[in-house]
């Protein structure tokens, strides 16, 4: 009997227990543990994101725990709630650069293994949480790591003083998403009159121009269009987010791959060239929400000349939640990584007869 299939089957973004890039560190009392940790973290210079997800103790390290605890470099964060659900913890933390996690009462995708005797055998009953051991640290005192764990050259041995060494571990395990590009061309056009993706501007319709400029910076290049679009281009990604327009469409993309990040840009904009594509592209900054240029024009961030990340996802989401579909809306409240091009006059975007008059006379 053929399986029924009650769901959609979406693409999951690559998360863990808690986040995208996440660490356990276990083997040693949580007292050991929070030290640890507390180092890296200070060491750690930077806007970097990170969160410490540890158990409230009380007075005793050995009872479960009451409440959840997230520690950030800022400040402590209390939830008094006694346990999160699995997607609740993916949720809280989604705009988080790196989770370090204290592996004696939660789990990790990836582990940092202490090595310290008086917690062997603790260790041992914790042997099938092991799945992706990044190093091993050396307690004080302890010269070896215990012979019956996995060794590997690929997997350094640390002695617990170190920190610098741990924590320059931590920074390259926080992952650089592919990055992608979206060409929006779904727009009727209404105010133009004709599809504004096929006027020319270089001798080709420009959203052929806009494909041959991303191909040339080697970025897979995708085209997002309406259903009854979808046959005149290659690579065609279609609306499903209908009638939200280029919202829509950055959703649409995030959904056929949630692990990428997309760099979107508008089929109105004809006086973009290689230069700012590759400007834009330098300036990522993969730990913010987003990658925009400031437009003097509208004294705003840009949307549609963007980079979206992965973590932008869930805050678009979450703000069509609320009843909110403008991407500038949200870039111009999220930590984004705001850039201002030597021409700003590129972002000038182009909806109607007169303004491509004006505006071919760049070309003349």
């Amino acid at each position: 009997m053929k399986k029924h299939e009650k769901h959609t089957k979406l693409i999951k973004p690559e998360i863990g227990f808690f986040g995208r890039n996440e660490i356990a560190f276990l083997g040693a009392p949580c007292g050991v543990i929070k030290s640890l940790v507390d180092a890296c973290i200070a060491s750690i210079s930077g806007d970097i994101k990170i969160t410490y997800v540890d158990a409230d103790h009380g007075n005793d390290e050995n009872v479960s725990f009451k409440n959840n605890l997230l520690q950030d470099k800022i400040s402590h964060k209390r939830f008094e709630k006694k346990s999160f659900s699995t997607f609740e913890q993916k949720f809280l933390l989604s705009d988080q650069d790196m989770i370090l996690v204290n592996g004696n009462h939660f789990e990790a995708k990836s582990q940092i293994v202490i090595i310290d005797p008086k917690k062997e055998e603790s260790l041992k009953r914790r042997i099938l949480q092991l799945t992706n051991v990044k190093a091993y640290v050396l307690s004080e005192g302890v010269d070896e790591v215990f012979d019956w764990l996995e060794k590997s050259p690929e997997i350094p041995v640390i002695n617990i003083s170190e920190t610098d060494k741990i924590s320059s571990l931590i920074l390259t395990e926080i992952e650089n998403p592919v990055l992608k590009a979206l060409i929006l061309t779904g727009g009727k056009s209404t105010r133009m009159g004709i599809d504004k993706s096929n006027l020319d501007y270089h001798g080709m319709p420009q959203h052929a121009y806009l494909k041959k400029t991303l191909d040339s910076l080697l970025i897979p290049t995708y085209i997002s269009c309406r259903d009854d679009q979808k046959d005149e281009f290659d690579n065609p990604i279609t609306d499903k987010f209908v009638g939200l327009g280029p919202y829509g469409a950055i959703l649409t993309a995030f959904q056929e791959d949630p692990n990428a990040a997309w760099l979107v840009v508008a089929c109105d904009l004809p006086l973009l060239k290689t230069s700012e594509f590759e400007y834009l592209v330098s300036n990522r900054n993969h730990k913010k929400i987003a990658t925009a240029c400031f437009n003097p024009e509208t004294n705003f961030p840009d949307p549609l000349f963007t980079i979206w990340e992965p973590k932008a996802y869930q805050t678009l989401l979450s703000y069509l939640a609320i009843g909110y579909s403008c991407p500038r809306k949200v870039l111009i409240n999220s930590d984004i990584e705001l850039v201002h091009l030597s021409r700003p006059e590129v972002l000038a975007n182009v909806n109607t007869p007169n303004e491509k008059f004006e505006i071919e006379k760049y070309f003349s």
